[in-house]
């Protein structure tokens, strides 16, 4: 049995003894939680004020955010550089607790998130590459690599109750970074190597199934078969249970389910954890109800746009190491890829990338800035590029940045709110077709509300309203977090990337 399993663990989440499910999930035994689960059963049932006790008595809490420095709030800049050491934790010693231990430092986002999360990673690496911290971002790159090695995927995080799931596959972008940053000018070969091994060992983990698919099986885990027989990549969680981190509200949106539709919900809700959108009306039947969640019918554009930069990455890495073969081998994937991507996720009536519903075998009414990736990766057309710059500029870019989607509801990843990476996304994605006027608008939208923010807060936030840039971001499950990892490291890069003199 597991500690999540226990009736510890359960208690304490449903008699409300911390306000964050997560707290306990993160919690540090002081002998070990085996004998204080075996404790607690002789005692148990117990009140709230003395399973307070017990709890306290048997486990360490870790405080939210215990930064490692003071933040300088002087301003944004002297912020972002002094957070750098404060968000960063050595390697892991081993203790009674959840945490994945990990043999290099590496960044933690802020918060109530004090642990590395797979996709955060790549866009904080942007700031710190800027900072001239490539030795961090080494360090981040080969905790990834032995995550791959150790358990067979880059875990959503390096928390026990994260090894069911991944995120957005986004090692093959820090793998690009450090190449040209550092070993393309000693042609380290060696390195790359082993950063291939562990791309093909991920490559494998998004493809694992896919040989199971026929014309009676239609998915299998992350792998679905599209109505012509090729085969694209969901959003999974190899769990349908609760979710440890989150048990309280799991439980809650379930209980007026049927008791045979629980385990679906779950796995649903687990699958849109994956996806990094946690969470947001693409995944949802009806866009203002969580119950109605299906991410696992969805075929979403920006993971099959990753997945179409890592087979293109492979490919070029193979040339680059002389086995011609395995280049050509991934290349013909991307390639099929990207037609199944155009035939089934470009919507020519609205101009833009969308999701697909493989269940319903229709697209996506939601329009996302996901549709993003396409250019980000390199995949759109000149023409294709244009009209979503178009609906970009139309209907996305607002006081502060690219909002997340243009459906308002009270889902974190949605209208009002916008988030640093799709910031990113888009502005890198715009660039890459020379579209610059459009990118350089958006951050500097972004970059004003981020100051005018600061100004006020002292801190920079995991999200904001960029409709409304004086309002702070709502939604979600949890208070809007201070930090913030790719805050942090997206704003760098736009102040980089605008000339701004402090920068």
């Amino acid at each position: 049995m597991s500690f999540f399993d226990s009736q510890l663990f359960k208690d304490v989440q449903m008699q409300h003894v911390f306000s964050d499910c997560k707290t306990f999930a993160d919690a540090i035994a002081r002998v070990n939680w085996q004998s204080a689960c075996k404790s607690y059963e002789q005692l148990a049932p117990l009140t709230n004020t003395q399973l307070s006790e017990f709890v306290n008595a048997h486990f360490i809490i870790s405080p939210v955010l215990a930064m490692g420095t003071e933040a300088d709030t002087s301003s944004v800049k002297h912020y972002i550089d002094s957070l750098w050491n404060g968000l960063r934790r050595e390697a892991d010693t081993p203790k009674q607790d959840s945490l994945l231990a990990l043999k290099h430092s590496y960044i933690v986002p802020g918060g109530r998130f004090q642990e590395i999360y797979y996709w955060d990673s790549y866009f904080t690496a942007l700031g710190l590459i800027d900072a001239d911290k490539g030795d961090v971002v080494e360090d981040m790159l080969l905790n990834f690599v032995d995550l791959i090695n150790d358990y067979g995927c880059i875990p959503n995080g390096n928390r026990r109750y994260y090894l069911s799931r991944s995120q957005p596959p986004v090692l093959a972008l820090m793998v690009e970074l450090l190449w040209e940053h550092t070993h393309s000018k000693s042609l380290n070969t060696q390195w790359l190597a082993m950063c291939v091994a562990a791309l093909e060992k991920e490559y494998i983990f998004w493809m694992q199934g896919a040989q199971l698919l026929s014309t009676n099986v239609l998915s299998s885990k992350r792998v679905v078969r599209m109505p012509c027989g090729g085969i694209l990549n969901r959003y999974w969680d190899d769990v349908s249970e609760p979710r440890a981190e989150s048990l309280r509200e799991d439980l809650a949106l379930a209980e007026g389910l049927a008791k045979e539709k629980k385990s679906d919900f779950y796995r649903n809700i687990r699958a849109a954890c994956e996806s990094g959108w946690d969470f947001s009306s693409r995944w949802l039947g009806e866009s203002n109800l969580l119950s109605s969640i299906q991410t696992t019918d969805i075929v979403p554009i920006d993971l099959n746009c990753l997945m179409y930069n890592l087979e293109n990455q492979l490919s070029k890495f193979f040339q680059l190491l002389g086995n011609s073969e395995q280049a050509e081998h991934y290349q013909l994937l991307a390639s099929n890829r990207k037609a199944l991507i155009n035939a089934y996720l470009w919507n020519e009536p609205t101009g833009f990338f969308v999701d697909y519903n493989c269940r319903t075998t229709t697209q996506s009414p939601i329009l996302s800035a996901a549709a993003t990736t396409a250019l980000f990766v390199n995949l759109a057309s000149n023409e294709q590029a244009i009209k979503v710059a178009t609906r970009l500029a139309d209907k996305f870019l607002k006081e502060g940045g690219i909002v997340t989607t243009i459906t308002q509801t009270a889902q974190q990843w949605d209208s009002p709110n916008g988030w640093a990476p799709l910031q990113w996304f888009a502005v890198k994605g715009l660039n890459n077709y020379g579209i610059t006027q459009l990118s350089t608008h958006i951050m500097q939208n972004w970059v004003n509300m981020v100051e005018q923010n600061f100004a006020a807060n002292k801190c920079l936030l995991e999200k904001y309203n960029v409709c409304t840039p004086a309002v702070l971001a709502s939604g979600g499950e949890y208070q809007v977090q201070q930090g913030f990892g790719w805050t942090n490291g997206v704003t760098a890069r736009f102040y980089t990337l605008l000339n701004n003199p402090e920068f």
